[in-house]
């Protein structure tokens, strides 16, 4: 409780801070409330000056009191001069100016890019996916994700389908998934990157390996963290709506209002999503069970029992840019899903009748202060508290074929059907069970510029998740609930510089981590009262490493990092995961690993109306205990491939020694800022690095590729802009992606029947944005040509599918 009480301190200590008398502060935005970075601003008749930073914010002190002319210029815009009165000590200053010439919003986009500069070339190996573009069209955050270089979104079927993130061979929880700093698994199922449309988010930041000090904890692989919109410099309203093939429709609306004399904000947001992800599959995992048992492969037929439907709100309510915080919010989320469930990790059987539903109720704190107490402090607080309820069914016996008709045993004589079996459902046994999880999260930093380049700060990492799996099913063992309870703490350490004017910037950082499980199962009964069996686990690790960023040349970055970390068992990984096909492993290790990176930056080179950005980088990682989803060892028999394909479930399993050596570059060409193109590939091998098997035999999986991983991917996509067509003012894009995956194994065992074949599929849209600027409409058509996918465990993914969208924004009310 430590750290409740600290942060409780902190924050009361904040709120009674005061900021220096005769201050003015604010953000250059312009007219589309983009911000300006690198304007000077100046007070006429004195030397007070300022330089807007990456982030278009300015700060003015000791300005006198009285009227004040305040000038503002800079290549990009038109200068401007704006009167004040300055009569009291703090005073928000928001200043919009008209651009130079015929700008259009993609010649905004790429001057907005300097925060992306900024992420990119700190030192981290991390790429910055900006979302504007992106939220006019029918894209998922997912899709946005699996574009980027090094990242493979696995997902086992359509829409709502359970999701695993890879990056450059590194998945599952040893990536970090956060949501504005907090882990996203907070918020439950129901609000994820599955659901959450672009439109709320500002942009998405892909850290691969070493992470920064705000991301400090339970990591070795990575982190993927979701920075949700937070601009309050005007008051406006965005609605979107999209309809699609597999009769998918979604809608999301947000709205922003700031009150710009006390400071007062508010924020709020919803969206709806619905599929009924009934597309056709045809590949070889695919087939039909004739009367008699005998199969027929590459059956075609619409996947049945797949719908998938989700809803939530976020409201947020604060004050902003005010003498005592920076920020300070609090806020409300709530999300509800339903999920069915068409067969389990693998294709083989279909169910019907088995389903998942989802709902969350989350809450949060977030306050931040700069210059706390004295110049250079600053504190970030982020607190979530969330109730999190998961619901599984499945109590149908029947035996299917995919098309949904029942499976006949006998090929001769009457259709005889298999019929009822008491107890049992689609996957094994018959279950009704209902998991609640309570789920306190909160990150604190603590930084303090000692001076001008030289910072250090304190993180700390507090989560705890208490977990009770209810059996619905028989209600007289209601009372046998086993108690989950798993407690995190980790703290870190970071001192970062900027040496040779800003050239060389270095960040060292350790970490310390006690993690503690206590599960309370029931055992039996004795004179009324229950019974259980305690299992206690004690564990603590420790980590280190540090990044170094150069500019070797005018623009040209190297970039190096390393860390020796870990990661902890989570709840999943210990107890489970019961609507995901997951089992329990209660003697799972923590993961540990020792990582390096090496990699160049540069650009943009600039030659005329061309533009040039490349980026590279090396990484060799060496895993000990590494986690990962258990898959089939056994030998396939010709003809019999059945046995070694059908996987229902899967656990969570360590191998004991791991290596992956690989590669990932991008290359970004625009021309007269109309042409955008890009490309990016990652190749990378991950193996299987034990000798010897436990009788000191020579190990048959050696040297072998850890299966199920796409190792070699491959990304390009073209965007044309085309201005005054059909209408004066009106802007056209034209969209092209092309996506490439090379043949992996599904299983241990080399077999072509468990080879994913290679994939490549084309992707074309088109948005119009009409004159006065507030309506989009775009038109989408993914896979066009209708190419045979596959994703996680040979599951096959949609074909040919069509989208339209419409988004429409109300500005400065």
């Amino acid at each position: 409780m430590k750290i409740f009480y600290t942060t409780f301190v902190l924050f009361i200590l904040a709120l009674s801070a005061s900021a220096q008398t005769g201050t003015i502060k604010g953000i250059i935005y312009l007219a589309d409330s983009t911000v300006v970075s690198h304007a000077t601003i100046r007070i006429e008749n004195s030397n007070i000056v300022a330089v807007s930073s990456v982030k278009g914010d300015y700060e003015f002190k000791n300005v006198p009191y009285g009227e004040q002319t305040i000038s503002v210029s800079s290549v990009e815009f038109h200068s401007k001069r704006v009167k004040i009165n300055v009569h009291k000590k703090l005073q928000n200053l928001h200043i919009y100016v008209d651009p130079k010439g015929d700008r259009s919003l993609d010649e905004v986009r790429i001057e907005k890019k300097s925060v992306k500069k900024e992420i990119e070339t700190s030192g981290f190996a991390v790429a910055v996916i900006e979302t504007k573009e992106a939220s006019l069209r029918n894209l998922t955050t997912n899709e946005l994700l699996d574009r980027a270089v090094g990242v493979r979104v696995r997902q086992n079927g359509g829409e709502g389908s359970p999701i695993e993130y890879n990056l450059n061979g590194m998945s599952g929880s040893t990536i970090g998934l956060f949501l504005d700093g907090i882990e996203i698994s907070t918020y439950g199922s129901s609000f994820n990157l599955n659901n959450i449309p672009p439109s709320m988010i500002e942009r998405i930041e892909v850290y691969k390996g070493v992470l920064p000090s705000h991301l400090t904890g339970n990591y070795i692989g990575g982190a993927i963290n979701v920075i949700m919109k937070k601009d309050a410099s005007s008051n406006n309203i965005t609605a979107a709506v999209s309809y699609g093939s597999f009769n998918t429709y979604r809608a999301d609306i947000g709205g922003l209002y700031r009150n710009q004399k006390n400071g007062f904000t508010a924020r709020v947001s919803g969206f709806y999503s619905h599929s009924d992800n009934n597309y056709e599959m045809w590949g070889k995992f695919s087939k039909y069970t004739r009367p008699g048992g005998r199969v027929d492969r590459y059956y075609r037929v619409k996947r049945a029992n797949d719908e998938f439907k989700t809803v939530g709100g976020r409201f947020e309510f604060g004050f902003t840019n005010v003498k005592w915080a920076d920020q300070f919010f609090l806020g409300y989320n709530i999300s509800d899903s339903h999920k069915e469930v068409p067969h389990g990790i693998t294709m083989t059987k279909p169910y019907f009748g088995r389903f998942n539903d989802y709902q969350a109720h989350v809450f949060s704190l977030n306050y931040n202060k700069k210059n706390l107490f004295i110049d250079g402090l600053s504190l970030n607080v982020n607190a979530v508290h969330s109730k999190r309820n998961t619901y599984l069914q499945d109590t149908v016996s029947l035996r299917y074929n995919w098309d949904g008709t029942l499976l006949v045993k006998n090929s001769e004589g009457p259709p005889e059907t298999y019929g009822y079996e008491p107890g049992k459902g689609q996957q094994g046994d018959a279950v009704i069970s209902d998991i609640d999880r309570t789920i306190s999260n909160v990150r604190s930093n603590l930084a303090y510029t000692i001076f001008s380049g030289q910072r250090i700060s304190l993180n700390h990492k507090f989560e705890k998740t208490n977990r009770e799996d209810k059996d619905l099913l028989n209600p007289a063992r209601s009372r046998w609930i086993t108690n989950n309870n798993t407690t995190t703490n980790i703290w870190g350490l970071n001192y970062e510089s900027e040496l040779l004017d800003g050239k060389l910037r270095t960040n060292i950082f350790g970490k310390y981590a006690l993690y503690h499980t206590d599960q309370r199962t029931p055992t039996g009964e004795k004179d009324g009262t229950m019974v259980y069996e305690h299992n206690k686990i004690k564990r603590n690790n420790k980590g280190f490493g540090g990044t170094l960023s150069y500019e070797a040349v005018k623009r040209g970055f190297i970039i190096v990092s390393a860390e020796k970390s870990f990661i902890m068992p989570t709840d999943r990984h210990v107890y489970g995961e019961p609507e995901s096909n997951v089992l329990a492993n209660p003697d799972i290790l923590p993961e540990r690993a020792i990582n390096y990176n090496l990699g160049a930056r540069y650009g943009a080179l600039e030659v005329g109306k061309h533009k040039l950005s490349l980026y590279g980088n090396m990484f060799w990682r060496n895993g000990y205990d590494k986690i990962i989803q258990q898959t089939r060892t056994e030998e396939v028999v010709e003809g019999r491939e059945g046995q070694v394909e059908d996987i229902q479930v899967t656990q969570f399993v360590n191998l004991s020694k791991t290596q992956s050596i690989g590669y990932e570059a991008e290359v970004n060409y625009v021309f007269d800022n109309r042409l955008n193109a890009m490309v990016n590939f990652s190749k990378f091998n991950s193996l299987f690095k034990v000798k010897s098997d436990e009788m000191g035999n020579p190990h048959s999986l050696y040297d072998k590729q850890i299966p199920n991983e796409p190792f070699f991917t491959v990304n390009g996509n073209v965007q044309y802009r085309m201005n005054n067509i059909l209408q004066k003012k009106s802007v056209v894009n034209l969209y092209y992606n092309v996506g490439y995956v090379a043949p992996f194994s599904t299983i241990w065992i080399e077999s072509e029947w468990f080879t994913t074949p290679t994939q490549l599929a084309h992707d074309l849209g088109a948005s119009y944005r009409f004159p006065s600027g507030k309506l989009v409409a775009s038109l989408d058509c993914k896979n066009v040509l209708n190419a045979e996918l596959y994703d996680n465990f040979g599951v096959q993914k949609p074909g040919r599918a069509f989208y339209i969208k419409l988004n429409y924004t109300i500005n400065k009310f």
